[in-house]
């Protein structure tokens, strides 16, 4: 596995300085500044670039630019509405402009309005560790009473909107305030400024897009985009929902395995592949990723390593982000699934049998508490996981390969 680490950019307080002791080989960023739509220039990629190559002294870093995360998609496109297709034809040439630039592998999503959605975001563990933690009645908290949704209530069970309106009537005015912080952080460029009534708006402009509609938008989408991928030798990998279930009234198109096939099947080339994200994908007690990645692993062109230990094995549930060998994710069959399939590409002489991976998300431990940045990015935390992902590789690359 080609190990790399995510980066948010000059401004993230993880630097490139951190990134080299680290030891990661490669860089996985995005052009977060630029409005979603818009195209990627070749003069805002190359300095991206330049801002990786170099540590904090001047000294070259060694260290490159090897994958995008992500290159947005816009909810026009996702809607086909307004100049979607302007933002089409600014999504390719962007593939252009980063393909002369040396990228290869872009990661991005189809997730309806929200990337990700946690209640908390340094929820905090026995050992005084903080991770970030989505617990489903706190969120059926926010939907019912503060965001207080149209609809709302069809999409939870009469226990735990009970359950729920007990947890609401607890919560202090600062707890409401941050848990709607919490849920909205999830917004692209949104989280700082979008109050209830412009979250509402939002998941309104959705209401004609059904479960069916999204995927058909997402074929269309893939039609215009995954063949000039394949002709300029690029490899497109599409993140799965995060998390992998429906949430506020909005359809979920990468959620299971069965999504991902029929998504892989719909434009069948093998630069229309997969992000498998162990965390996200993990829960759900429904996706096994260690068959997952042996069934596809043909079309995975990056990997998120992460784990998460779900309340129960319901659909949906609670989960908190675990450490990278807890959780329930099996870690050591995964990897292992993922050390087969390099050995296969490497036996068709496959220029990519070396998958790229990034120690997904991490737990705020030692100096990572109260130093601030991307909530589920912390220095120490992710070094520790990658550390025990590195040993993982290294124990099971002692076993012989087909």
């Amino acid at each position: 596995m080609r190990q790399t680490w995510r980066w948010f950019g000059p401004a993230d307080p993880v630097s490139i300085d951190d990134m080299m002791q680290a030891g990661v080989q490669g860089v996985v960023t995005a052009l977060h500044h630029i409005p979603t739509g818009q195209v990627w220039s070749p003069d805002q990629i190359r300095a991206r670039q330049d801002a990786i190559a170099v540590m904090r002294d001047g000294a070259p870093s060694g260290l490159a630019w090897e994958v995008v995360e992500s290159l947005p998609v816009s909810e026009a496109i996702k809607t086909q509405t307004g100049d979607w297709r302007v933002h089409v034809d600014a999504w390719v040439q962007s593939l252009h402009n980063l393909h002369a630039a040396g990228l290869r592998v872009i990661c991005y999503n189809f997730m309806p309005v929200l990337d990700w959605t946690r209640t908390d975001l340094a929820w905090r563990r026995p050992n005084g560790a903080r991770c970030m933690r989505f617990d489903l009645t706190d969120f059926a908290a926010f939907d019912l009473h503060i965001l207080q949704r149209p609809g709302a209530a069809r999409d939870f069970d009469p226990a735990l909107q009970e359950t729920a309106a007990r947890r609401f009537a607890e919560m202090s005015d600062d707890r409401c305030a941050e848990l709607a912080r919490n849920v909205v952080f999830g917004l692209p460029g949104a989280a700082d400024h979008l109050s209830m009534e412009g979250v509402r708006d939002l998941l309104e402009s959705y209401a004609p897009v059904t479960d069916a509609v999204l995927r058909r938008h997402f074929h269309d989408f893939l039609e215009q985009v995954a063949p000039v991928a394949q002709d300029l030798g690029m490899r497109l990998c599409c993140h799965p929902d995060d998390p992998p279930f429906p949430l506020l009234g909005l359809p979920r198109v990468m959620s299971t395995e069965a999504d991902y096939v029929e998504r892989m099947a719909a434009v069948d080339l093998p630069a229309n592949g997969i992000t498998l994200c162990s965390g996200s994908l993990g829960a759900r007690p429904d996706n096994d990723l260690p068959g997952m990645m042996r069934r596809l692993g043909d079309r995975v062109h990056f990997l998120h390593l992460r784990n998460v230990r779900r309340d129960g094995d319901t659909i949906p549930d609670s989960f908190f982000e675990d450490e990278h060998l807890g959780g329930q994710t099996d870690m050591v069959a995964l990897i292992d699934a993922i050390l087969d399939e390099e050995a296969r590409r490497r036996a068709a002489g496959r220029t990519d049998a070396v998958i790229p991976m990034r120690p997904d998300h991490g737990q705020d431990i030692l100096d990572d508490i109260g130093r601030g940045g991307q909530p589920g990015y912390p220095a120490i935390g992710r070094l520790k996981g990658l550390a025990e992902l590195r040993g993982v590789e290294a124990a099971l690359s002692r076993k012989p390969r087909p």
